[in-house]
């Protein structure tokens, strides 16, 4: 079993920034994927990016250049910096953990969620 924990959301407006956080209870392979994806009311839930345990990174073309994954392994902590933050990025924020090599940012990689972070960005 492995517990994902996030924090770090709030209410912020347009133009501002966030920083999630996921600390994980443990590894179970030295191959895994980690990942955040989101939802918001009425929509299914998507991939926002990736970072796998060679530290490859994936985004989605919607956040890229204003979203960064990391991760700090001995901490076991996954981690999104949001930059220029849009009213259309509002949802729960959800960390996931996966092992393999399965694609990053689909929900069916993975096999434990967070429980979510409710981030709110008004304009």
């Amino acid at each position: 079993q492995v517990q994902l924990v996030e924090s770090g959301g709030g209410s912020v407006q347009a133009g501002g920034s966030l920083r999630l956080s996921c600390a994980a209870s443990r590894y179970t392979s030295a191959f895994y994927l980690m990942a955040w994806f989101r939802q918001a009311p009425g929509k299914e839930r998507e991939g926002v990016a990736g970072i796998r345990s060679d530290s490859r990174t994936t985004y989605a073309e919607s956040v890229k250049g204003r979203f960064t994954i990391s991760q700090d392994t001995v901490k076991r902590t996954l981690y999104l910096q949001m930059n220029s933050l849009k009213p259309e990025d509002t949802a729960m924020y959800f960390c996931a953990y996966g092992v393999g090599y399965a694609e990053v940012l689909i929900p069916e990689s993975y096999n434990y969620w967070g429980q979510g972070t409710q981030v709110t960005v008004s304009s």
